[in-house]
């Protein structure tokens, strides 16, 4: 039989109980593949690597060493929550390396997006190789490719998780989510007990805020964007939209316009709101937002982030505009 291939007797995981029943088999599953031995997971906080490592937790405990790379493009308080969630309440094995310095040292000065993608997944692996090369016995690597990602790339996963391993380490792969969708990965993440908010996280780019802070990313634009994105999703939480919306965030532009405060002139960033609905991801039309809330939204951003003087709205559906800027 094909591993790589979902069986069509396979159920779609909807309730609890189906989610229930798919943990304890892959609990013994994994107990069955890895016996006494270590396994490494790149944790990043999002759904699927986070569920895979609340599943192996469950499976063989401190036997997964978890390492979360926060390269210092993560939105706001989202490593802080890997740190809360897996090192305090799940009590992983959690290695947690602020390695933000690094990656916006590399990135000073550069603005092609390409080029800015290649240097944060690049500077990703080499962090990850570092650190697992300090580590003794590992003879797993996990990873939360789940079935989309095997349709994508006929078997194969081209973008690893990780990424480049060191050529010299042999490492068997653990992939427990591998034949699920995300919609069932998400009905497991509830059935782990993981928060609710961490399950229906957004989808986020690899390369992070780092492909919203767009051409150059200097530190006080990145701290503007950031401020902004978290008033922006707290206000789609508060207004019953986070559910209705598949992805919104903020995009800032390396473009300053002129505006007023205190009575003065003075020189801000644009932010522009991106809230967009898709099925596939392949297309994308735009979400009506109560003018009310836009502009409740476009208040408080205006008066709570440094640097900013102008909201935007973007109204350009895909195909014509991607759903990312960069």
């Amino acid at each position: 039989m094909d591993n790589n291939k979902r069986p069509e007797s396979m159920e779609r995981i909807t309730t609890p109980a189906l989610a229930q029943a798919f943990i304890d088999e892959q609990v013994a599953a994994v107990r069955a593949q890895v016996g006494d031995k270590k396994v490494l997971l790149a944790l990043s906080g999002g759904v699927d690597s986070s569920v895979v490592a609340a599943l192996l937790i469950k499976a063989i405990g401190k036997q997964l060493v978890c390492v979360h790379v926060n390269h210092g493009l993560m939105r706001k308080g989202e490593s802080e929550q890997v740190i809360e969630v897996f090192g305090k309440e799940l009590d992983a094995n959690l290695i947690y390396i602020d390695a933000t310095d690094r990656f916006l040292d590399l990135l000073a000065g550069v603005a092609e997006p390409e080029r800015k993608r290649k240097i944060i997944g690049g500077e990703f692996i080499k962090v990850f190789d570092e650190e697992a090369s300090k580590l003794e016995g590992i003879s797993f690597l996990a990873q939360g490719t789940i079935y989309p990602d095997i349709l994508e790339s006929d078997g194969v996963k081209a973008h690893h998780n990780v990424g480049g391993l060191p050529e010299d380490m042999e490492m068997e792969l653990v992939e427990p989510v591998k034949l699920l969708y995300k919609d069932e990965v998400r009905v497991v993440g509830e059935a782990l007990g993981l928060p609710h908010a961490m399950v229906y996280r957004q989808p986020f780019p690899g390369p992070g805020l780092g492909v919203r802070c767009l051409g150059a990313i200097t530190r006080d634009r990145l701290h503007a964007l950031r401020e902004a994105d978290a008033i922006l999703r707290e206000e789609f939480d508060k207004n019953g939209l986070a559910g209705k919306v598949w992805q919104y965030f903020i995009a800032v532009p390396d473009v300053k316009s002129v505006g007023v405060k205190d009575g003065k002139r003075y020189e801000g960033w644009p932010a522009i709101i991106r809230a967009v609905n898709t099925t596939d991801a392949m297309s994308a039309t735009i979400e009506e937002i109560p003018y009310a809330l836009l502009h409740h939204i476009t208040d408080r951003i205006t008066h709570e982030v440094e640097g900013i003087n102008r909201v935007l709205y973007d109204l350009t559906p895909k195909p014509i505009g991607t759903i990312e800027w960069e």
